[in-house]
Protein backbone atom coordinates (compact mmCIF):
# COMPACT_ATOMS: atom_id res chain seq x y z
CA UNK A 1 0.00 0.00 0.00
CA UNK A 2 1.37 3.95 -0.94
CA UNK A 3 1.19 6.00 2.05
CA UNK A 4 2.44 8.99 -0.59
CA UNK A 5 -0.71 11.45 -0.26
CA UNK A 6 -0.18 12.98 -3.93
CA UNK A 7 -3.63 14.99 -3.70
CA UNK A 8 -4.83 18.23 -2.17
CA UNK A 9 -7.30 17.06 1.43
CA UNK A 10 -8.07 17.62 4.27
CA UNK A 11 -8.27 13.78 5.29
CA UNK A 12 -6.37 10.88 6.15
CA UNK A 13 -7.49 7.51 5.74
CA UNK A 14 -8.89 5.87 9.27
CA UNK A 15 -7.54 2.02 9.67
CA UNK A 16 -9.19 -0.05 12.80
CA UNK A 17 -10.68 -3.12 12.81
CA UNK A 18 -14.48 -1.64 12.74
CA UNK A 19 -15.19 0.56 10.32
CA UNK A 20 -17.95 2.43 8.33
CA UNK A 21 -17.87 4.86 6.02
CA UNK A 22 -20.65 7.14 4.64
CA UNK A 23 -21.10 11.07 2.79
CA UNK A 24 -23.33 12.28 6.17
CA UNK A 25 -20.78 12.42 9.86
CA UNK A 26 -23.84 11.34 12.26
CA UNK A 27 -24.56 8.35 9.79
CA UNK A 28 -21.28 7.19 10.47
CA UNK A 29 -21.62 7.58 14.14
CA UNK A 30 -24.78 5.43 14.07
CA UNK A 31 -23.52 2.53 12.02
CA UNK A 32 -20.54 2.59 14.39
CA UNK A 33 -22.64 2.54 17.53
CA UNK A 34 -24.38 -0.83 15.90
CA UNK A 35 -20.65 -2.37 15.98
CA UNK A 36 -20.16 -0.99 19.54
CA UNK A 37 -23.42 -2.77 20.64
CA UNK A 38 -21.78 -6.00 19.76
CA UNK A 39 -23.51 -6.01 16.01
CA UNK A 40 -21.94 -7.04 12.63
CA UNK A 41 -20.78 -5.20 9.30
CA UNK A 42 -24.77 -5.60 8.33
CA UNK A 43 -25.82 -4.11 11.16
CA UNK A 44 -23.60 -1.21 11.19
CA UNK A 45 -24.56 -0.50 7.23
CA UNK A 46 -28.13 -0.86 7.97
CA UNK A 47 -28.43 1.66 10.51
CA UNK A 48 -26.09 3.94 8.51
CA UNK A 49 -28.38 3.69 5.95
CA UNK A 50 -31.48 4.26 8.06
CA UNK A 51 -30.00 7.28 9.46
CA UNK A 52 -29.21 9.24 6.00
CA UNK A 53 -32.83 8.77 5.11
CA UNK A 54 -33.26 11.61 7.49
CA UNK A 55 -30.31 12.96 7.92
CA UNK A 56 -29.00 13.29 4.09
CA UNK A 57 -32.71 13.25 2.54
CA UNK A 58 -31.72 15.68 -0.61
CA UNK A 59 -29.99 12.08 -2.15
CA UNK A 60 -32.45 9.86 -0.37
CA UNK A 61 -35.35 8.13 1.42
CA UNK A 62 -37.54 5.95 2.95
CA UNK A 63 -39.14 5.82 -0.68
CA UNK A 64 -35.75 5.16 -2.13
CA UNK A 65 -34.51 2.23 -3.90
CA UNK A 66 -30.98 -0.23 -2.66
CA UNK A 67 -28.84 -2.21 -3.48
CA UNK A 68 -26.36 -4.09 -1.60
CA UNK A 69 -22.96 -6.79 -1.93
CA UNK A 70 -21.97 -8.65 1.41
CA UNK A 71 -19.27 -10.73 1.94
CA UNK A 72 -20.23 -13.21 4.17
CA UNK A 73 -16.88 -14.40 5.31
CA UNK A 74 -16.93 -17.07 1.91
CA UNK A 75 -18.32 -15.43 -1.01
CA UNK A 76 -19.93 -11.69 -2.39
CA UNK A 77 -23.59 -11.77 -2.33
CA UNK A 78 -25.82 -9.51 -3.94
CA UNK A 79 -29.14 -8.37 -3.17
CA UNK A 80 -31.08 -6.19 -5.53
CA UNK A 81 -33.93 -4.17 -3.65
CA UNK A 82 -35.28 -1.94 -6.29
CA UNK A 83 -38.66 -1.61 -7.73
CA UNK A 84 -40.89 -2.78 -10.27
CA UNK A 85 -43.29 -0.53 -12.49
CA UNK A 86 -46.62 -0.35 -11.50
CA UNK A 87 -48.58 -2.04 -13.19
CA UNK A 88 -50.71 0.76 -14.85
CA UNK A 89 -47.64 1.91 -16.61
CA UNK A 90 -48.50 0.74 -20.33
CA UNK A 91 -46.92 2.19 -23.11
CA UNK A 92 -50.46 3.92 -23.89
CA UNK A 93 -50.13 6.20 -20.59
CA UNK A 94 -47.09 7.64 -22.06
CA UNK A 95 -47.79 7.62 -25.60
CA UNK A 96 -46.84 11.41 -27.23
CA UNK A 97 -44.13 12.01 -24.49
CA UNK A 98 -41.00 12.44 -25.93
CA UNK A 99 -39.19 11.95 -22.39
CA UNK A 100 -39.92 10.15 -19.37
CA UNK A 101 -41.48 12.25 -16.75
CA UNK A 102 -38.99 13.59 -13.92
CA UNK A 103 -41.72 14.21 -11.56
CA UNK A 104 -44.74 13.21 -10.59
CA UNK A 105 -46.73 9.83 -9.78
CA UNK A 106 -45.30 9.06 -13.18
CA UNK A 107 -42.06 8.90 -12.02
CA UNK A 108 -42.65 6.77 -9.56
CA UNK A 109 -41.84 2.71 -9.16
CA UNK A 110 -42.28 0.55 -6.27
CA UNK A 111 -39.94 1.75 -3.74
CA UNK A 112 -37.14 -0.90 -2.42
CA UNK A 113 -35.17 0.10 -0.08
CA UNK A 114 -37.38 -0.63 3.14
CA UNK A 115 -37.32 -4.69 1.62
CA UNK A 116 -33.89 -4.19 1.43
CA UNK A 117 -33.26 -3.35 5.00
CA UNK A 118 -35.57 -6.23 5.90
CA UNK A 119 -34.32 -8.93 3.92
CA UNK A 120 -29.93 -8.08 5.29
CA UNK A 121 -31.02 -8.26 8.48
CA UNK A 122 -32.72 -11.01 8.89
CA UNK A 123 -30.27 -12.55 6.59
CA UNK A 124 -27.17 -11.59 8.53
CA UNK A 125 -28.40 -9.10 10.98
CA UNK A 126 -27.32 -10.13 14.70
CA UNK A 127 -29.32 -7.09 16.15
CA UNK A 128 -33.12 -6.42 16.86
CA UNK A 129 -33.98 -5.06 13.36
CA UNK A 130 -35.80 -2.29 15.65
CA UNK A 131 -32.26 -1.64 17.62
CA UNK A 132 -31.25 -0.33 13.92
CA UNK A 133 -33.88 2.45 13.48
CA UNK A 134 -33.09 3.91 17.21
CA UNK A 135 -30.37 6.53 15.88
CA UNK A 136 -32.29 7.95 12.95
CA UNK A 137 -35.70 7.84 14.90
CA UNK A 138 -34.28 10.54 17.24
CA UNK A 139 -32.60 12.40 14.98
CA UNK A 140 -36.24 12.75 13.15
CA UNK A 141 -37.88 13.60 15.82
CA UNK A 142 -35.14 15.58 18.35
CA UNK A 143 -33.70 17.13 15.24
CA UNK A 144 -30.35 17.04 13.84
CA UNK A 145 -27.83 20.45 12.56
CA UNK A 146 -28.17 20.16 8.98
CA UNK A 147 -23.82 20.20 6.90
CA UNK A 148 -22.65 21.84 4.50
CA UNK A 149 -22.62 20.52 1.15
CA UNK A 150 -26.27 18.68 1.75
CA UNK A 151 -27.58 22.46 2.55
CA UNK A 152 -25.98 23.93 -0.31
CA UNK A 153 -27.50 20.97 -2.36
CA UNK A 154 -31.05 21.52 -0.27
CA UNK A 155 -30.91 25.19 -1.28
CA UNK A 156 -29.96 24.29 -5.22
CA UNK A 157 -33.36 21.92 -5.87
CA UNK A 158 -35.76 23.55 -3.50
CA UNK A 159 -37.31 25.31 -6.91
CA UNK A 160 -37.20 22.23 -8.38
CA UNK A 161 -40.51 20.98 -6.22
CA UNK A 162 -42.22 24.64 -5.24
CA UNK A 163 -45.56 22.84 -6.92
CA UNK A 164 -45.53 20.14 -4.40
CA UNK A 165 -47.50 21.46 -1.61
CA UNK A 166 -46.69 18.18 0.95
CA UNK A 167 -43.00 18.58 0.25
CA UNK A 168 -43.07 22.28 0.89
CA UNK A 169 -44.76 21.44 4.02
CA UNK A 170 -42.23 18.49 4.75
CA UNK A 171 -38.95 19.42 3.70
CA UNK A 172 -39.19 23.85 3.37
CA UNK A 173 -40.91 24.25 6.77
CA UNK A 174 -39.72 27.75 6.92
CA UNK A 175 -40.76 28.17 3.16
CA UNK A 176 -37.31 27.47 2.13
CA UNK A 177 -34.11 24.84 2.74
CA UNK A 178 -32.48 25.00 6.22
CA UNK A 179 -29.17 26.28 6.34
CA UNK A 180 -25.98 24.85 7.30
CA UNK A 181 -25.92 24.62 10.76
CA UNK A 182 -29.39 24.65 11.66
CA UNK A 183 -32.01 22.24 13.26
CA UNK A 184 -34.04 20.27 10.91
CA UNK A 185 -36.59 17.99 12.83
CA UNK A 186 -39.58 15.81 11.49
CA UNK A 187 -42.24 14.22 13.95
CA UNK A 188 -43.94 12.27 10.40
CA UNK A 189 -40.58 10.78 9.65
CA UNK A 190 -39.83 9.80 13.14
CA UNK A 191 -43.73 7.82 13.20
CA UNK A 192 -43.27 6.66 10.00
CA UNK A 193 -39.54 4.93 10.64
CA UNK A 194 -40.75 3.55 13.99
CA UNK A 195 -43.71 1.68 12.50
CA UNK A 196 -41.54 0.28 9.80
CA UNK A 197 -39.04 -1.44 12.67
CA UNK A 198 -42.42 -2.39 14.59
CA UNK A 199 -43.82 -4.36 11.84
CA UNK A 200 -40.53 -5.74 10.15
CA UNK A 201 -41.50 -3.71 7.18
CA UNK A 202 -44.80 -4.98 6.98
CA UNK A 203 -46.10 -1.69 7.27
CA UNK A 204 -44.74 0.04 4.22
CA UNK A 205 -45.82 -2.68 1.62
CA UNK A 206 -48.76 -4.22 3.35
CA UNK A 207 -50.53 -2.20 6.07
CA UNK A 208 -50.88 1.27 7.14
CA UNK A 209 -48.41 2.83 5.11
CA UNK A 210 -48.88 1.07 2.18
CA UNK A 211 -52.27 1.84 2.44
CA UNK A 212 -51.65 5.84 2.09
CA UNK A 213 -49.54 5.46 -0.48
CA UNK A 214 -51.82 3.89 -2.63
CA UNK A 215 -54.29 6.46 -1.03
CA UNK A 216 -52.46 9.38 -2.56
CA UNK A 217 -51.51 7.75 -5.48
CA UNK A 218 -55.22 7.29 -6.75
CA UNK A 219 -56.09 10.59 -5.14
CA UNK A 220 -53.37 12.91 -7.48
CA UNK A 221 -53.88 10.58 -10.62
CA UNK A 222 -51.02 8.00 -9.61
CA UNK A 223 -50.54 4.17 -11.18
CA UNK A 224 -49.36 3.12 -8.02
CA UNK A 225 -51.71 0.73 -6.17
CA UNK A 226 -51.72 -1.07 -3.15
CA UNK A 227 -51.23 -4.36 -5.28
CA UNK A 228 -47.37 -3.24 -6.90
CA UNK A 229 -46.59 -2.46 -3.10
CA UNK A 230 -47.92 -5.79 -2.14
CA UNK A 231 -46.15 -8.06 -5.10
CA UNK A 232 -42.66 -6.39 -4.31
CA UNK A 233 -39.92 -8.77 -3.62
CA UNK A 234 -36.31 -7.43 -2.66
CA UNK A 235 -34.11 -10.67 -4.72
CA UNK A 236 -30.87 -11.91 -3.54
CA UNK A 237 -28.36 -12.72 -6.62
CA UNK A 238 -25.11 -13.26 -7.37
CA UNK A 239 -22.53 -11.17 -8.50
CA UNK A 240 -20.96 -10.39 -12.31
CA UNK A 241 -16.86 -10.40 -11.77
CA UNK A 242 -14.66 -9.21 -13.86
CA UNK A 243 -10.44 -10.56 -13.18
CA UNK A 244 -8.10 -7.30 -13.24
CA UNK A 245 -4.62 -8.17 -12.58
CA UNK A 246 -4.54 -10.10 -9.12
CA UNK A 247 -7.64 -8.51 -8.10
CA UNK A 248 -11.48 -9.36 -9.37
CA UNK A 249 -14.43 -6.35 -9.69
CA UNK A 250 -17.39 -7.64 -8.75
CA UNK A 251 -20.80 -5.93 -9.91
CA UNK A 252 -24.04 -6.99 -9.66
CA UNK A 253 -25.64 -7.94 -12.83
CA UNK A 254 -28.60 -5.55 -14.46
CA UNK A 255 -30.90 -3.95 -14.09
CA UNK A 256 -27.97 -1.62 -12.42
CA UNK A 257 -24.92 0.04 -14.98
CA UNK A 258 -22.52 -2.24 -12.81
CA UNK A 259 -21.97 -3.91 -16.29
CA UNK A 260 -20.46 -0.68 -17.18
CA UNK A 261 -17.50 -0.89 -15.04
CA UNK A 262 -16.85 -4.59 -15.84
CA UNK A 263 -16.77 -4.19 -19.61
CA UNK A 264 -14.31 -1.19 -19.11
CA UNK A 265 -12.22 -3.23 -17.01
CA UNK A 266 -12.20 -6.03 -19.34
CA UNK A 267 -11.47 -3.48 -22.55
CA UNK A 268 -8.47 -1.90 -19.73
CA UNK A 269 -6.99 -5.60 -19.18
CA UNK A 270 -6.66 -5.87 -22.42
CA UNK A 271 -4.82 -2.91 -23.29
CA UNK A 272 -2.00 -3.33 -20.29
CA UNK A 273 -3.66 0.33 -18.86
CA UNK A 274 -1.58 -0.43 -15.39
CA UNK A 275 1.55 0.02 -17.54
CA UNK A 276 0.97 3.63 -18.40
CA UNK A 277 2.48 6.46 -16.09
CA UNK A 278 0.17 7.56 -13.22
CA UNK A 279 -1.54 10.98 -13.93
CA UNK A 280 -0.18 11.02 -17.32
CA UNK A 281 -2.08 11.41 -20.42
CA UNK A 282 -2.14 7.96 -21.49
CA UNK A 283 -3.01 7.17 -18.27
CA UNK A 284 -6.36 9.28 -18.92
CA UNK A 285 -7.19 9.17 -22.33
CA UNK A 286 -7.14 5.14 -22.38
CA UNK A 287 -9.55 5.35 -19.22
CA UNK A 288 -12.00 7.60 -20.84
CA UNK A 289 -12.18 5.58 -24.01
CA UNK A 290 -12.38 2.38 -22.10
CA UNK A 291 -15.50 4.06 -20.78
CA UNK A 292 -16.98 5.29 -23.80
CA UNK A 293 -17.13 1.72 -25.53
CA UNK A 294 -18.76 0.76 -22.23
CA UNK A 295 -21.08 2.90 -21.62
CA UNK A 296 -21.81 2.48 -25.51
CA UNK A 297 -23.47 -0.98 -24.59
CA UNK A 298 -24.64 -0.44 -21.22
CA UNK A 299 -27.10 2.46 -22.83
CA UNK A 300 -27.99 0.20 -25.57
CA UNK A 301 -28.26 -3.56 -23.91
CA UNK A 302 -29.06 -3.40 -20.19
CA UNK A 303 -32.41 -3.31 -19.04
CA UNK A 304 -34.33 -5.46 -16.59
CA UNK A 305 -32.81 -8.88 -17.09
CA UNK A 306 -36.33 -10.75 -18.29
CA UNK A 307 -36.05 -7.71 -21.36
CA UNK A 308 -32.67 -7.99 -22.45
CA UNK A 309 -31.46 -8.71 -26.34
CA UNK A 310 -28.06 -10.12 -24.82
CA UNK A 311 -26.87 -11.61 -21.93
CA UNK A 312 -24.27 -10.18 -19.81
CA UNK A 313 -22.00 -12.77 -20.46
CA UNK A 314 -22.18 -11.89 -24.25
CA UNK A 315 -20.52 -8.45 -23.51
CA UNK A 316 -17.84 -9.81 -21.22
CA UNK A 317 -16.26 -12.50 -23.40
CA UNK A 318 -12.98 -12.05 -23.53
CA UNK A 319 -13.03 -12.40 -27.18
CA UNK A 320 -15.65 -9.42 -27.46
CA UNK A 321 -13.67 -7.44 -24.91
CA UNK A 322 -10.76 -7.60 -27.04
CA UNK A 323 -12.37 -6.07 -30.16
CA UNK A 324 -13.07 -3.23 -28.04
CA UNK A 325 -10.44 -2.86 -26.93
CA UNK A 326 -8.62 -3.22 -30.48
CA UNK A 327 -10.87 0.08 -31.48
CA UNK A 328 -9.15 2.21 -29.13
CA UNK A 329 -6.43 4.39 -30.87
CA UNK A 330 -4.41 6.06 -28.11
CA UNK A 331 -3.21 8.87 -30.12
CA UNK A 332 -7.04 10.07 -31.03
CA UNK A 333 -10.52 10.51 -28.92
CA UNK A 334 -13.11 7.98 -30.26
CA UNK A 335 -16.64 9.06 -30.16
CA UNK A 336 -18.33 5.44 -30.29
CA UNK A 337 -22.32 6.87 -30.42
CA UNK A 338 -23.02 6.32 -26.90
CA UNK A 339 -25.88 8.35 -25.36
CA UNK A 340 -26.14 11.36 -22.75
CA UNK A 341 -26.19 10.13 -19.74
CA UNK A 342 -29.11 11.51 -17.33
CA UNK A 343 -27.79 12.83 -13.81
CA UNK A 344 -28.68 11.73 -10.37
CA UNK A 345 -28.27 11.76 -6.63
CA UNK A 346 -27.28 8.88 -4.09
CA UNK A 347 -25.52 7.79 -1.13
CA UNK A 348 -23.71 4.96 -1.07
CA UNK A 349 -21.47 3.41 2.66
CA UNK A 350 -19.20 0.48 3.18
CA UNK A 351 -18.93 -1.15 6.15
CA UNK A 352 -16.30 -3.84 7.60
CA UNK A 353 -16.45 -5.87 11.04
CA UNK A 354 -13.49 -7.18 13.31
CA UNK A 355 -14.80 -10.88 12.04
CA UNK A 356 -14.37 -9.94 8.04
CA UNK A 357 -17.79 -9.64 6.80
CA UNK A 358 -17.86 -6.27 4.66
CA UNK A 359 -21.00 -4.36 3.18
CA UNK A 360 -21.19 -2.88 0.18
CA UNK A 361 -24.56 -0.53 0.02
CA UNK A 362 -25.87 1.96 -2.44
CA UNK A 363 -29.55 3.69 -2.28
CA UNK A 364 -31.14 6.66 -3.55
CA UNK A 365 -33.96 8.78 -4.82
CA UNK A 366 -32.63 9.27 -8.05
CA UNK A 367 -32.46 12.76 -8.64
CA UNK A 368 -32.44 15.10 -5.18
CA UNK A 369 -35.63 14.57 -3.24
CA UNK A 370 -36.82 12.01 -6.13
CA UNK A 371 -40.36 12.92 -7.37
CA UNK A 372 -41.37 15.46 -5.42
CA UNK A 373 -44.22 13.54 -4.51
CA UNK A 374 -44.45 13.36 -0.64
CA UNK A 375 -46.98 11.15 0.99
CA UNK A 376 -49.45 13.16 3.57
CA UNK A 377 -48.50 12.85 7.21
CA UNK A 378 -45.19 10.38 6.57
CA UNK A 379 -42.36 12.21 5.34
CA UNK A 380 -41.71 9.80 2.99
CA UNK A 381 -40.54 11.52 -0.75
CA UNK A 382 -41.27 8.86 -3.39
CA UNK A 383 -38.11 8.48 -5.85
CA UNK A 384 -38.30 8.73 -9.46
CA UNK A 385 -36.46 6.13 -10.60
CA UNK A 386 -38.63 5.57 -13.61
CA UNK A 387 -37.18 7.99 -15.71
CA UNK A 388 -34.72 5.77 -16.11
CA UNK A 389 -37.04 4.20 -18.40
CA UNK A 390 -36.91 5.23 -22.12
CA UNK A 391 -39.76 6.02 -24.22
CA UNK A 392 -38.33 4.20 -27.73
CA UNK A 393 -40.08 1.54 -29.18
CA UNK A 394 -37.52 -1.24 -29.40
CA UNK A 395 -35.46 -0.40 -26.97
CA UNK A 396 -34.90 -3.34 -23.93
CA UNK A 397 -35.38 -0.74 -21.54
CA UNK A 398 -38.93 0.95 -23.03
CA UNK A 399 -41.42 1.51 -20.02
CA UNK A 400 -43.82 -1.25 -19.51
CA UNK A 401 -45.85 -2.84 -16.63
CA UNK A 402 -44.15 -4.84 -13.76
CA UNK A 403 -40.78 -3.81 -14.89
CA UNK A 404 -37.36 -2.76 -13.16
CA UNK A 405 -35.62 0.13 -15.19
CA UNK A 406 -32.11 1.19 -15.97
CA UNK A 407 -30.39 2.03 -12.16
CA UNK A 408 -27.40 4.20 -12.06
CA UNK A 409 -26.71 3.07 -8.59
CA UNK A 410 -24.26 0.35 -8.37
CA UNK A 411 -22.13 -0.70 -5.47
CA UNK A 412 -18.86 -2.30 -6.04
CA UNK A 413 -16.83 -5.31 -4.29
CA UNK A 414 -13.15 -6.73 -5.05
CA UNK A 415 -11.68 -9.73 -4.08
CA UNK A 416 -8.26 -11.10 -4.75
CA UNK A 417 -6.91 -14.84 -4.18
CA UNK A 418 -10.76 -15.53 -3.14
CA UNK A 419 -10.84 -13.02 -0.17
CA UNK A 420 -12.29 -10.58 0.19
CA UNK A 421 -10.23 -6.77 -0.51
CA UNK A 422 -12.58 -4.04 -0.95
CA UNK A 423 -15.94 -2.53 -0.48
CA UNK A 424 -15.87 0.57 -2.27
CA UNK A 425 -18.92 2.68 -4.22
CA UNK A 426 -18.73 6.38 -5.83
CA UNK A 427 -22.17 7.71 -5.98
CA UNK A 428 -23.28 10.21 -8.40
CA UNK A 429 -25.58 9.13 -11.69
CA UNK A 430 -23.34 8.08 -14.48
CA UNK A 431 -20.38 9.27 -12.09
CA UNK A 432 -20.91 5.33 -10.50
CA UNK A 433 -19.70 3.28 -13.16
CA UNK A 434 -16.82 5.47 -14.26
CA UNK A 435 -16.24 5.96 -10.70
CA UNK A 436 -15.63 2.79 -10.05
CA UNK A 437 -13.25 1.94 -13.06
CA UNK A 438 -10.92 5.17 -11.76
CA UNK A 439 -10.61 3.71 -8.12
CA UNK A 440 -10.02 0.40 -9.57
CA UNK A 441 -7.10 1.58 -11.66
CA UNK A 442 -5.50 3.93 -8.83
CA UNK A 443 -5.97 1.16 -6.13
CA UNK A 444 -4.94 -1.99 -7.72
CA UNK A 445 -2.07 -0.55 -11.05
CA UNK A 446 -0.58 2.26 -8.73
CA UNK A 447 -0.93 0.60 -5.06
CA UNK A 448 -2.82 3.96 -4.30
CA UNK A 449 -4.29 3.92 -0.67
CA UNK A 450 -8.37 4.33 -0.04
CA UNK A 451 -8.29 8.08 0.97
CA UNK A 452 -5.19 9.25 -2.07
CA UNK A 453 -7.53 7.24 -4.93
CA UNK A 454 -10.70 9.53 -4.01
CA UNK A 455 -8.63 12.57 -3.35
CA UNK A 456 -7.02 12.25 -6.38
CA UNK A 457 -8.89 14.42 -9.21
CA UNK A 458 -11.84 13.23 -11.89
CA UNK A 459 -13.09 12.92 -15.11
CA UNK A 460 -16.52 12.35 -16.60
CA UNK A 461 -17.30 11.18 -19.95
CA UNK A 462 -20.33 13.10 -20.67
CA UNK A 463 -21.22 13.08 -24.68
CA UNK A 464 -19.66 12.61 -28.02
CA UNK A 465 -16.06 14.17 -27.24
CA UNK A 466 -16.73 15.94 -24.26
CA UNK A 467 -14.95 15.20 -20.74
CA UNK A 468 -15.59 16.83 -17.62
CA UNK A 469 -12.11 16.72 -15.90
CA UNK A 470 -11.58 18.56 -12.40
CA UNK A 471 -9.09 20.65 -11.13
CA UNK A 472 -5.58 19.23 -10.13
CA UNK A 473 -4.84 17.48 -13.45
CA UNK A 474 -1.11 19.06 -14.51
CA UNK A 475 -1.89 21.65 -17.18
CA UNK A 476 0.77 19.67 -19.56
CA UNK A 477 -1.48 16.73 -19.34
CA UNK A 478 -4.61 18.71 -20.16
CA UNK A 479 -3.12 20.57 -23.47
CA UNK A 480 -2.08 16.27 -24.48
CA UNK A 481 -5.79 15.17 -24.57
CA UNK A 482 -6.80 18.05 -25.85
CA UNK A 483 -4.46 17.15 -28.65
CA UNK A 484 -5.92 13.93 -28.96
CA UNK A 485 -9.18 15.52 -29.53
CA UNK A 486 -10.65 15.12 -25.94
CA UNK A 487 -13.42 18.75 -25.59
CA UNK A 488 -12.44 19.07 -22.02
CA UNK A 489 -14.25 21.07 -19.50
CA UNK A 490 -13.76 21.91 -15.96
CA UNK A 491 -15.91 19.77 -13.83
CA UNK A 492 -17.48 21.00 -10.65
CA UNK A 493 -16.53 18.50 -7.25
CA UNK A 494 -20.14 18.50 -7.10
CA UNK A 495 -20.39 16.47 -10.23
CA UNK A 496 -17.58 13.82 -9.33
CA UNK A 497 -19.49 12.05 -6.98
CA UNK A 498 -18.52 11.09 -3.80
CA UNK A 499 -16.69 7.77 -2.70
CA UNK A 500 -16.46 5.79 0.16
CA UNK A 501 -14.15 2.81 0.65
CA UNK A 502 -12.91 0.41 2.99
CA UNK A 503 -9.74 -1.99 2.07
CA UNK A 504 -8.82 -5.02 4.21
CA UNK A 505 -5.40 -5.22 5.00
CA UNK A 506 -3.35 -7.57 7.66
CA UNK A 507 -6.70 -7.96 9.63
CA UNK A 508 -7.73 -4.59 9.79
CA UNK A 509 -9.27 -2.18 7.30
CA UNK A 510 -8.00 1.28 6.02
CA UNK A 511 -10.85 3.04 5.12
CA UNK A 512 -11.15 6.65 2.91
CA UNK A 513 -14.26 9.14 2.72
CA UNK A 514 -14.86 11.75 -0.23
CA UNK A 515 -13.53 15.11 0.89
CA UNK A 516 -16.29 16.32 -1.45
CA UNK A 517 -19.25 15.00 1.00
CA UNK A 518 -19.73 15.95 4.30
CA UNK A 519 -19.24 12.52 5.42
CA UNK A 520 -16.35 10.32 7.52
CA UNK A 521 -15.10 7.34 7.80
CA UNK A 522 -15.17 6.15 11.38
CA UNK A 523 -13.49 3.59 12.95
CA UNK A 524 -12.25 1.25 16.16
Amino acid sequence: MNWNFNYRSQRSPVIASNVVATSQPLAAQAGLSMLAKGGNAVDAALAAAIALTVVEPTNNGIGSDAFAVVWDGDECVGLNGSGRSPAGFTADRFEGLTAMPALGWDAVTVPGAVSAWVELSRRFGKLPFWDLFQPAIRYAREGFVVTPVIAKQWEAVAGVYAEFEEFCATFLPDGRAPRAGERFRCQALAVTLELIAETNGDAFYKELLAAKIAAAAEKQGGALDLGDLQDHRAEWCSTLTQPYGEAVLHELPPNGQGLAALVAMGILSQCGAGEHELDGADFFHVQIEAMKLALADTYRYVADPSHMELGAEVLLAQDYLAERAAMIDMTKAGDPGYGSPKGGDTVYLAAGDAEGMMVSFIQSNYFAFGSGVVIPGTGISMQNRGFGFSLEPDHPNRVGPRKRPFHTIIPGFVTSGGKALMAFGVMGGPMQAQGHVQMMTRIIDHDQNPQTASDAPRWQVSDGLDVMIEKGVAASVLEELEKRGHRLAVMDPMQAGGAQLVYRSDGAYIAGSDHRKDGQAVGF
